[in-house]
């Protein structure tokens, strides 16, 4: 067991939270019981885990997607109202962590998505590794676009949608970036990668692609993001003594 507020300091200080300007708010986004004994964490706070949760009668959800984004009506009103008392009634804190679970050096998107395909990581694009969203490195050693993609579809079980541009062959050079981070393409290309890989797809990342001579991955928003949280939740585990269990609701996209 520990209490709600020094688990919160703790993931503040290990994410550096603060540091990170961001389209929502990092950290306790909504306050439950005071202590903690069982985590549950997912990847976005949906319906549906708040129901596992309290199901499990978790003390704090943990999530990479929260409540509260930029430019999002402020009246708590329909769905919002709905999870948000869902949170109320059952005494839950809800905690989330955007850009700062993306960027960690050691269990963030990122880097979970780098250690399971057996990338070298060799750094940031575009800023200190643990601070930098858009990562770099050498896959084990060099492979098709094809073959990528299948591995990526091994680890992910999602079969992600691969862009061939016929300027390049086999690749060995790779920069990624979890989710939605598609438009990075440029800087990639710009930093001397073989192939892209995010998580979603825009209609002019196609022709970005195969006219610019960089092939491109789109390996599914929420399948690239389910890893930073499972690895936040486990180091907490591991810390505090606490429970910890990942649910993973079902996301096409």
């Amino acid at each position: 067991m520990i209490h709600r507020d020094q688990l919160v300091a703790a993931c503040d200080h290990q994410l550096r939270s603060s540091q990170f300007k961001d389209f929502t708010v990092n950290g306790l986004q909504v306050e439950g019981r005071d202590t903690v004994t069982r985590v549950m964490s997912g990847v976005t706070a949906c319906q549906a885990l708040l129901e596992e949760a309290v199901a499990w009668r978790a003390d704090m959800v943990l999530v990479h997607h929260g409540y509260f984004w930029k430019n999002e009506p402020v009246a708590i009103t329909g769905m919002k109202q709905k999870r948000i008392k869902t949170l109320l009634d059952n005494e839950m804190s809800l905690l989330a962590y955007h850009l700062p679970l993306d960027a960690h050096a050691a269990f963030g998107n990122n880097a979970e998505l780098a250690k399971r395909l057996g990338w070298k990581v060799e750094g940031c694009i575009d800023g200190e590794l643990g601070e930098g969203l858009l990562w770099s490195g050498r896959l084990a050693e060099p492979l098709s676009v094809a073959e990528l993609g299948g591995q990526l579809a091994a680890v992910l079980y999602r079969a992600p949608l691969v862009v061939e541009s016929p300027l390049v062959g086999s690749v060995e050079r790779v920069a990624w970036c979890t989710g939605g981070a598609q438009d990075m393409i440029t800087a990639a290309y710009d930093a001397g990668a073989q192939v892209f890989v995010s998580g979603e797809i825009s209609e002019r990342t196609t022709h970005l692609a195969r006219e610019m001579g960089i092939h491109y991955i789109a390996a599914g928003h929420h399948a690239t993001e389910r890893f930073g949280v499972q690895a936040l939740g486990e180091w907490l585990a591991s810390e505090y003594g606490i429970e910890h269990r990942f649910v993973d609701i079902d996301n096409p996209a």
